[in-house]
């Protein structure tokens, strides 16, 4: 097998658009959902959910944050 090394001097001699599609299957490939990880998102979720109905949780408004970052790219 090709090493890093190899594989990145192929890649950088495709055209942009290939190496484009390149960069995407390849995040793409690491984007794989793991069962494990979203139960825990889930829970995470819901923790924090029943905690904001209970009070426990500061909040901003959307709209102080929106005002405080407008025109900020």
């Amino acid at each position: 097998m090709d090493s890093v090394r190899q594989l990145a001097d192929k890649a950088i001699s495709l055209k942009p658009v290939e190496r484009l599609q390149l960069v995407d299957t390849i995040l793409q490939s690491l984007d794989e959902p793991d069962a494990k990880i979203e139960r825990l998102w889930i829970k995470e979720a819901d923790a924090r959910y029943e905690a904001y109905k209970r009070g426990e949780l500061n909040t901003t408004d959307w709209d102080d944050i929106n005002e405080k970052y407008e025109g900020i790219h």
